[in-house]
């Protein structure tokens, strides 16, 4: 069993529910919304572009804006393309490693959904 795997697994169902409801073709926004929703109505607290602050040795060198943070664990990085790309990854793996989070999702709502989850258990 790997972190939050119960909170991931209900919220990788959220995100086939939204693409299922609107198809692909709409941009990250409207997928974003539309996802704050459907988790919203499955009993879990969700906050939209949440400031986060970023670290650096121990000391603030910026901000860094969530695109969703789900019950405050798991960081969601929404993306409408044609696929994750390696980039999204590191991305998402930066965001971990200057925040205190460790688990966050890649949700791309393309043609199809395609999930990217990384996780960094490092103590910081």
């Amino acid at each position: 069993m790997y972190l939050y795997q119960e909170l991931t697994k209900k919220i990788i169902g959220c995100c086939y529910t939204v693409h299922n409801t609107l198809g692909s073709g709409f941009l990250e926004k409207v997928y974003e919304n539309a996802l704050k929703i459907e988790l919203e109505s499955n009993g879990l607290q969700v906050e939209q572009q949440k400031l986060i602050k970023v670290y650096y040795n121990g000391i603030i060198v910026g901000d860094y804006i969530v695109d969703l943070l789900v019950e405050n664990k798991v960081i969601l990085e929404i993306k409408a393309g044609k696929g994750i790309d390696k980039v999204h990854e590191a991305q998402l793996l930066n965001y971990l490693k200057a925040t205190n989070f460790n688990v966050g999702l890649v949700v791309n709502f393309g043609s199809k959904v395609s999930i990217a989850r990384r996780v960094l258990e490092t103590a910081r």
